[in-house]
């Protein structure tokens, strides 16, 4: 199925990106400093006009090719991994658009380095907090949730361990959201705001 094949080359690509950022959020755990170091460090491999216009449509592609096969799928999914692709897809389509627009919104807009303090200011401010740690836990835990479920779909039919794996792959997703969340956090202690990002958060 061509709708298929293509949301797959568009998710790969869309995962080496999205392994990449995590990567660098995961560095938060030894600092602000240096994530923000790291972060310079990758940006010289993704943020030129070539790999952001190659990103950007395949994210496009991914909604739009995402949507179809939720639609032709949702009546005849069977299963919890069948049910889990379908539905951690579509949280992500949805993060996608919201957080993708935001992010142009403060680029282009506000003129805001969207850096790790763009990232944290939600998560470290009441009552943003409650709603941006669910949105961004629920991302983080979606990519691998359709990570594992597309293996255990893939699979299961050649791999007796396929099941195993998946659920280590949700297992690591779960734990990647509480390193992150402690990352961008403080460990939960909050994490002071400066004063240019205070638009994002009511200041």
């Amino acid at each position: 199925m061509l709708t298929r094949r293509i949301h797959h080359y568009s998710g790969m690509t869309i995962a080496l990106f999205v392994t990449l950022h995590l990567t660098n959020h995961t560095v938060s755990l030894m600092g602000i400093e240096k994530h923000l170091e790291v972060m310079t460090q990758l940006r010289k491999i993704y943020r030129n006009i070539f790999t952001e216009v190659l990103l950007l449509s395949a994210v496009s592609v991914q909604i739009f090719s995402g949507i179809q096969l939720y639609r032709s799928r949702f009546k005849t999914a069977k299963g919890f991994y069948e049910k889990l692709q379908l539905w951690s897809g579509l949280y992500l389509a949805i993060f996608f658009v919201i957080h993708l627009t935001a992010v142009m919104v403060g680029r282009f807009i506000l003129k805001l380095d969207t850096n790790f303090y763009f990232g944290a200011a939600g998560l470290n401010r009441f009552p943003f907090n409650l709603f941006f740690i669910p949105y961004y836990s629920l991302a983080i835990f979606s990519f691998f949730a359709h990570i594992a479920s597309v293996h255990h779909n893939k699979m299961k039919e050649r791999n007796r361990n396929a099941r195993k794996q998946s659920r280590l792959i949700i297992i690591v997703g779960v734990v990647m959201v509480f390193m992150l969340m402690y990352g961008l956090t403080n460990g939960f202690n909050g994490i002071a705001i400066p004063s240019e990002y205070g638009i994002l958060i009511g200041k």
